[in-house]
């Protein structure tokens, strides 16, 4: 049955294009859990208004069941097209399935699935193994062989940035045996549990004394974890060296501060490849690569981090 459906899927889509271009998109966000999260659903608004699109937004308040809703609800309401960012990896077949047979294509923005890839359009994001990765070998090289004690604050369980940042890290620092993970606990990518969490961190780590390093999967999580550590009578970005991922403008301030190290860049606008490539599709079916990979970049304390602040202040974060 599945077989029949992934092939069936195949001719929708061939079916579909040529139709002209899409005029309403559904678009079923994760949530607000973050700012670089905020940064994306304010980006995709202006890129769909730019461009004439009626977007019908839908916050799943980082809940699997309210996507799949809100997925169900577009392709009732006959959207043209639907963007999804998923809040975790397993449990989207049915859903897609459905929107496959209703000659609706979906278009995954920043996070993976572990669906079929005949039952999504495209995927657009960066690639989040590299991202950890990046991380990781920025701290081999910033401690110098010296030992170091690493505390991870990790994303939603479950979520592909999560682990896909984790296992990159692990990569990037796999030849540095003076380099260990010591703790690593979620703190679903806010910065209030990331604050929680670093406390415990703290406590159980000699007040921190044992602790040479933070790596946070994202940088509201580290911007929490700065405050814990500020007020354990530490100095964050001296006393433990904070390394995380998003490039958020909360975090250039950190580091003009000198309270945070490093950051690798997540860019928030997912939307503007995405479109691009549902343009074609719907104008003459040109078929998308299966996956659009954005650019990542690390950021330190020399790259001119109060000037990147003003640059992002006002993209929604």
């Amino acid at each position: 049955m599945l077989k029949r459906t992934l092939m069936a899927s195949v001719a929708v889509f061939t079916f579909a294009a040529g139709a002209g271009h899409a005029q309403t998109i559904g678009f079923s966000q994760i949530g607000s859990e973050s700012g670089w999260r905020a940064a994306e659903t304010t980006v995709t608004m202006q890129e769909a208004e730019n461009r004439g699109i009626d977007l019908r937004f839908s916050d799943a308040q980082q809940r699997q069941e309210n996507q799949i809703a809100a997925l169900r609800s577009f392709i009732a309401q006959g959207v043209d097209a639907i963007l999804l960012a998923p809040v975790v990896a397993t449990g989207w077949d049915s859903v897609l399935e459905e929107a496959a047979e209703a000659e609706i294509p979906v278009v995954l923005l920043d996070r993976m699935v572990d669906s079929d890839p005949d039952l999504y359009l495209t995927a657009v994001g960066s690639d989040l193994v590299h991202e950890g990765r990046v991380a990781g070998e920025w701290l081999v090289e910033a401690v110098d062989g010296a030992d170091c004690r690493v505390v991870e604050l990790q994303g939603t369980t479950g979520s592909s940035p999560a682990i896909d940042r984790k296992n990159g890290f692990e990569q990037g620092i796999a030849g540095a045996d003076n380099i260990e993970i010591v703790r690593s606990q979620t703190g679903d990518f806010t910065r209030t549990r990331g604050k929680e969490v670093m406390e415990s961190f703290l406590q159980a780590e000699n007040g921190g004394a044992d602790i040479c390093a933070l790596y946070a999967h994202n940088d509201d999580m580290a911007v929490g974890a700065i405050q814990a550590i500020k007020e354990a009578g530490l100095n964050p970005g001296q006393d433990i060296l904070v390394v995380s991922i998003d490039a958020v403008p909360d975090i250039f301030q950190a580091l003009a501060a000198g309270e945070a190290n490093a950051t690798v860049e997540l860019t928030p606008n997912m939307a503007g490849p995405a479109f691009d490539a549902l343009e074609a599709y719907f104008a003459d079916g040109t078929m998308p690569e299966k996956f659009i990979q954005t650019e990542s970049r690390l950021y330190t304390q020399a790259d001119d981090p109060a000037g990147e602040y003003e640059a992002r202040k006002d993209l929604g974060y």
